[in-house]
């Protein structure tokens, strides 16, 4: 009896929420443990019947019934059922139904009375559904975050009184303010600027001055208007000042100017952000764009590496961490295209780069290969150019292979010709995808509903994100069959909540948290966004957006960013372990390397996404015999 005893303690104290317990309560308390067996398919809990017991499932699973009848959740060694009759007048809410013979410690209500009463832990545990548990769950991990950046108002940031002038002041006039003033840039503000919807006028700097005015040794009386740079980038004081490196690193950029409303307060400067931002991102960037060769390029691989370890040691979101990786990604396919064109000459007609998948996403991690494709002005000519930009291809592709970024194996690149057209070829191309959904064209559809343009005419990929738009939110034949292939790939939870592993392979044992974890997400991400007219490609936010919208009921787009937040920085973590030790990087995931407050917070991520799918499939209609074709690419 003592070895029994000896057991429960034990088993007991290895699970939330009896962990957290001193060791002598979890001792007293076994001595009330009633033992109960039940076989496969008995009920536990009848709806409406009074409840006395909480059950902790020592062995087997158990499945708890919405009052319709259908499930509403499944659990099983370690979780507990029956709390919420005890915490709401003793009557059953969920009935409990074995679903395979079960185990099960039953706790009597006036112990789980007292421990709730004594034990705040315990009683926020038993009062909280597997969704705020998750939430909960990511605002511990995440609250010692060192990296001011993550948690700074760009305001917070600004160093200096605002300087402006007017753009019809002359060239003279606007280097005396800036000399005045002691500052390196000056904005130009509109004569009306509460009545434009863009008050920002333009900016110039001291850069602007040297490359603009002295070299082409313009008249110091020519109005500043006529050099100054038109296509402002700007920030509301209210973002995060990790936004601001974030579209410095996007755009290239070493002035910021900072709007409250329509109202210009500040700029922001690199060297600003450089006392702050440990990491050096933005002048990565910056080094990205300086180096003359391949060569160079691929010494720079290292560099991102190491950026991504300190990114998750300073405790960075995943979005933050995705969206800072990928700009380098992106910015080594520009600097690459410069230099192709440099060596080939200039293109013979305009032509985009796209991105495509994670890069477009702004969802890269250290395992990633390439996706891109290019889209050519209709003034081509197959014959006259198309060795022009088939050599062109080779040289990105060749480049972002030797920089880290591996050939993809689904050939979703611009060497392939398919991938490699003009507009309007494109256009007809995502019509027939949408409009006459075969396998053929479900192949690749998944990938190329996540493109952006990052080089050249990048107004072509906005001619075909807003056709993809505009045809796919209506057609319900389609977003049935884009449906079906989002639910290819489940989440690595079986039916009694134990991982479901790979049986064979390099990676047997393992879950790969890539394509079993974020990329159902974000496979049923684009689904709901195509079908309300979301315009981003990125998966938070596609999820924010549609959860503006009805499509989901309430809670539940809140669910599913909780989840994707998990899953990613589990697959973050794992990936900056490997790469500080030296290893190869992977997404595969050994159970047993996780902590338990991560398996079990996955389970629950898991579990909102499978019931996230099973809403997938019950809200465009996916019929079981629907063709569909496998996948290809990273994604």
């Amino acid at each position: 009896m003592e070895i029994e005893l000896t057991e429960i303690k034990n088993h007991l104290f290895s699970h939330p929420p009896f962990r957290n317990l001193p060791r002598q309560v979890v001792d007293d308390l076994v001595a009330h443990i009633e033992v109960a067996y039940f076989q496969a398919g008995t009920m536990i809990l009848e709806k409406g019947q009074e409840n006395q017991f909480l059950f902790f499932i020592r062995s087997g699973a158990v499945e708890l019934l919405r009052s319709s009848g259908e499930l509403y959740t499944q659990l099983g060694e370690g979780e507990c059922f029956g709390q919420f009759a005890l915490l709401r007048k003793k009557k059953v809410r969920y009935p409990a139904r074995a679903i395979e013979d079960t185990l099960l410690y039953k706790i009597p209500d006036a112990q789980f009375q007292e421990l709730a009463d004594t034990y705040d832990g315990f009683a926020d545990f038993m009062e909280e559904e597997r969704s705020i548990r998750l939430k909960n769950a990511l605002g511990r991990s995440g609250q010692a975050n060192r990296n001011p950046l993550m948690i700074s108002k760009i305001h917070t940031l600004i160093p200096r009184k605002i300087v402006t002038a007017s753009p019809d002041i002359s060239i003279q006039q606007a280097a005396e303010i800036m000399t005045e003033n002691r500052v390196s840039s000056l904005i130009l503000v509109r004569d009306n600027p509460n009545q434009d919807p863009s008050p920002v006028a333009g900016l110039i700097t001291d850069r602007d001055l040297r490359k603009r005015v002295i070299v082409p040794n313009l008249p110091l009386s020519t109005p500043v208007k006529e050099i100054m740079s038109t296509d402002v980038i700007t920030l509301q004081t209210e973002e995060y000042a990790f936004e601001a490196i974030l579209a410095m690193m996007r755009h290239n950029l070493h002035h910021l100017p900072v709007l409250d409303g329509k109202t210009p307060v500040g700029v922001i400067t690199v060297s600003d952000l450089i006392r702050y931002e440990s990491h050096g991102s933005v002048y990565l960037v910056g080094d990205i764009f300086r180096q003359t060769d391949v060569a160079g390029l691929a010494a720079m691989a290292p560099k991102i590496r190491q950026l991504f370890i300190q990114l998750v040691n300073e405790d960075a979101n995943s979005h933050t961490i995705g969206a800072a990786i990928s700009r380098m990604g992106i910015s080594i396919s520009q600097r690459l295209l410069q230099l192709g064109e440099k060596e080939l000459g200039p293109p013979p007609v305009p032509y985009c780069l796209l991105a495509l998948g994670s890069m477009a996403r702004d969802e890269m991690t250290l395992v990633t290969d390439q996706d891109n494709a290019f889209v050519l002005d209709d003034t081509f000519d197959p014959n006259a150019h198309d060795p022009y930009f088939k050599a062109l291809a080779r040289f990105l592709s060749d480049g972002l292979d030797r920089c880290g970024y591996p050939y993809c194996t689904g050939d979703i690149m611009a060497t392939h010709s398919q991938w490699r057209q003009p507009l309007s070829a494109w256009k007809t191309c995502f019509s027939d995808w949408i409009e006459r959904p075969e396998p053929e064209a479900l192949l690749h559809s998944s990938i190329f509903f996540d493109l952006e343009g990052i080089y050249g005419e990048t107004g072509f990929a906005g001619q075909l994100k807003q056709l993809i738009l505009e045809k796919a939110r209506d057609n319900q034949r389609f977003l049935a069959c884009l449906a079906r292939n989002a639910l290819l790939r489940k989440p690595p939870l079986g039916f009694f909540r134990k991982f479901v592993l790979e049986h064979d392979g390099k990676h047997r044992k393992t879950f790969n948290l890539k394509r079993r974890g974020s990329s159902p997400i974000s496979d049923l991400a684009r689904v709901h966004a195509l079908a309300c007219g979301a315009l981003p490609v990125n998966t938070r936010e596609r999820l924010l957006q549609v959860t503006e919208t009805t499509l989901l009921a309430e809670g539940v787009g809140d669910d599913l960013l909780d989840a994707l937040e998990l899953i990613c920085m589990v697959r973050i973590r794992h990936q900056a372990r490997q790469a500080e030790s030296g290893g190869d990087v992977d997404n595969s995931v050994i159970p047993e390397s996780l902590s338990s407050f991560e398996r079990n917070h996955l389970k629950d991520a898991f579990q909102i996404v499978s019931q996230a799918q099973s809403f997938l499939k019950f809200r465009y209609n996916v019929s079981p015999g629907m063709q569909t074709g496998r996948r290809t690419g990273q994604q």
